[in-house]
C-alpha cells in the first residue's frame, strides 16, 4: 500500500525520502562536463513532482511509464519543490497497486454517468437522441467512455477526465441553449460528441499517451467517422442533421490555427466552441492554484508562467475568505475576524 503520496512532499523539505511512484517522463541529458543525468517528472495520484538524478551508476533499468522506487533529498529549485534522487529502480509487481499512481477525476463515475443518461434521456429530437443512445449503448465505446482522459496533459488529464468534461459541459451548455434560443438538442449532441474521437486517439495506463491512429488521424477525424458509422445504422436519419452535427465536431476548436478545419458557422457551433473553451480553461485553472499548493507554494502568491493561457495567475479565494475548495473558511482561520472579535466586532455588525 502506498504511503507517501507526491502532495504529501512539501512537508519533507531538506529530508530523504524513500518511496514509489510513475514516471511520466524520463529525458537522458549531459552535464556540462559530458557526464550524464537523468531529468525526471515523477507523479501518482494526487500531483507531479520535478526529479534529477545527478549520479546514475546506482540506477536500475526504468523507463517512461514505469513505477519506480527511489530514494531522495526532497528540496527547492526555484520556489519548487524537486527530488534529487539517490537511488532509483523499477517497481516490482506486487509492489505497487496501479489506482494509486493515475490521476482520477475526484466525482463518481457512476454518477457522472447517471447525469449523462438523464440528459440524453430529456432530448425531443428522436434522431438525436437515437445516435446518441447508439454510442452510449455500445459496451466498449461506454466502457472506454467512463475512463477515458479528455487530453494527454492539458484540461482534465485523468481518468474520467473526458466524462466530467462532457457532463460540466452539458450544464452550462443547457442553461445557455435555454438563454440564447438555440436548438438545445442539437448543442447537446455537439458536447457528448466533439471529442468522442479521443476514445481512440490516447492510451492510457500509468500514463496517458497518444496512440498511432490518434497521431497520424487526430481526435476530430475519428470522431467523424464513428459518428458516420453510428448513423449509417440509424433508419431514416435526416442527411440535414447528419451535416449539422459533423460540422459541430468538424469547427469545435474555433480556428484553423487551433486545428480546426472548419470554423464554426452556425449559432450551434459558436456556442460550443466558447464553452469548450471555457470549460477547459477554468479546470487550467484549478489544476495551477493545485500544482501551485502540492509545490508547497502559499495560496495567494501569482503563479509561474502558465504556458496553456499565456500568464501567470493568481487564486483569489485567500482574498475572500473561502478555501481552496470554494467553500467559507472557519472563523478561527480568518485573522481579520479574530482581530474584529477582540475589538468587541461582532461578524452580523
Amino acid at each position: 500500500m502506498k504511503e507517501l503520496f507526491v502532495a504529501d512532499l512539501a512537508n519533507y523539505e531538506n529530508q530523504v525520502i524513500t518511496g514509489f511512484f510513475a514516471v511520466s517522463s524520463r529525458y537522458d541529458r549531459s552535464k556540462r562536463d559530458g557526464a550524464r543525468y537523468f531529468a525526471l517528472t515523477l507523479a501518482d495520484r494526487t500531483g507531479q513532482m520535478e526529479a534529477r538524478m545527478w549520479e546514475t551508476a546506482e540506477a536500475g533499468e526504468f523507463a517512461s511509464g514505469d513505477v519506480v522506487k527511489v530514494r531522495g533529498q526532497v528540496c527547492r529549485y526555484k520556489e519548487f519543490l524537486q527530488l534529487n534522487i539517490e537511488k532509483i529502480r523499477k517497481a516490482n509487481p506486487g509492489e505497487f497497486d496501479l489506482g494509486d499512481y493515475v490521476p482520477r477525476t475526484d466525482r463518481e463515475i457512476d454518477e457522472l454517468w447517471a447525469e449523462l443518461n438523464v440528459y440524453v434521456e430529456s432530448f425531443t429530437d428522436p434522431h438525436l437522441k437515437a445516435l446518441l443512445r447508439a454510442f452510449l449503448d455500445d459496451s466498449e465505446l461506454a466502457a472506454a467512455l467512463r475512463e477515458a482522459p479528455a487530453a494527454k496533459s492539458m484540461h482534465h488529464a485523468w481518468i474520467g477526465g473526458l466524462l466530467e468534461h462532457i457532463v460540466s459541459l452539458l450544464g452550462i451548455a443547457d442553461l445557455a441553449a435555454k438563454h440564447y434560443g438555440v436548438h438545445r438538442d442539437l448543442l447537446l449532441t455537439g458536447v457528448v460528441l466533439h471529442d468522442i474521437g479521443k476514445l481512440q486517439e490516447l492510451r492510457w495506463g500509468t500514463g496517458f499517451e497518444y496512440t498511432i491512429e490518434g497521431q497520424l488521424l487526430g481526435h476530430i477525424t475519428i470522431g467523424i467517422g464513428l459518428i458516420e458509422r453510428k448513423i449509417a445504422a440509424i433508419p431514416g436519419f435526416p442527411p440535414g442533421l447528419r451535416m449539422l452535427v459533423e460540422h459541430l465536431v468538424l469547427s469545435h476548436h474555433g480556428k484553423y490555427e487551433f486545428g480546426s478545419p472548419k470554423l464554426p458557422m452556425i449559432p450551434e457551433a459558436v456556442l460550443l466552441h466558447y464553452l469548450d473553451d471555457i470549460d477547459a480553461k477554468m479546470q487550467t485553472l484549478r489544476s495551477e492554484f493545485a500544482r501551485h499548493a502540492t509545490a508547497g507554494r502559499a495560496a495567494g502568491e501569482v503563479t509561474d508562467w502558465v504556458r496553456s493561457l499565456e500568464r501567470p495567475l493568481l487564486d483569489t479565494t485567500p482574498f475572500l475568505g473561502m478555501d481552496q475548495n470554494g467553500r467559507p473558511e472557519p472563523q478561527e482561520a480568518r485573522p481579520d475576524l479574530k482581530e474584529d472579535a477582540a475589538n468587541g466586532v461582532s461578524a452580523e455588525d
